[in-house]
């Protein structure tokens, strides 16, 4: 999800407006700056939970046999 605060897209709707036309990417609007943070938190979680969803994780031991090399 695709985070845009509410200035920038006072001043740049245009831009903004046409990119949502040619993307399926949702988009959120949000007038303050402290709330990016916190999305791009609950984004995180989101994308464990469909990475979960669709078998995409590994074991505990494959996971530190894959991290080893830059440890």
């Amino acid at each position: 999800m695709k985070t845009e605060l509410f200035t920038p897209l006072k001043r740049q709707a245009t831009r903004i407006l046409a990119d949502l036309h040619s993307s399926t990417e949702t988009v959120l609007i949000t007038e303050h700056d402290h709330m990016n943070g916190r999305m791009t938190i609950l984004e995180g979680i989101a994308r464990g939970e469909q990475a979960i969803q669709n078998r995409l994780t590994s074991t505990d031991d494959d996971a530190r046999r894959q991290f080893a090399k830059w440890l």
